[in-house]
């Protein structure tokens, strides 16, 4: 398992990847979870993949077969799409000047 003494990366500022490789029996959900939590706490805009790919690199060589490392594939392979997402500001028009 990763040293709990390593600091944490840049790419992981809160630290929640590098624990979800440290939970013993941690779940694919649980991870999805974590993931999902790193990703909000990332700067508006942010292209994740490279993101994620260093995050592979550190934590998944090692742990070829964990949760976390097939969550943070997923990740990889899927792009959410860039279409309306709806929401207030689309259902209130704003009066031009």
């Amino acid at each position: 398992m990763t040293d709990p003494k390593v600091p944490h990366m840049p790419h992981d500022p809160k630290g929640l990847v590098r624990e979800a490789y440290r939970i013993e029996g941690i779940t694919g959900g649980e991870c999805r979870s974590i993931f999902l939590d790193w990703a909000l706490s990332l700067p508006l805009g942010a292209d994740t993949s490279p993101l994620i790919e260093t995050l592979l690199a550190h934590y998944g060589a090692a742990h070829p077969d964990h949760p976390m490392t097939l969550t943070l594939r997923e990740g990889l392979a899927k792009k959410p799409g860039g279409g309306r997402r709806g929401g207030r500001a689309a259902r209130i028009r704003t009066p031009k000047a």
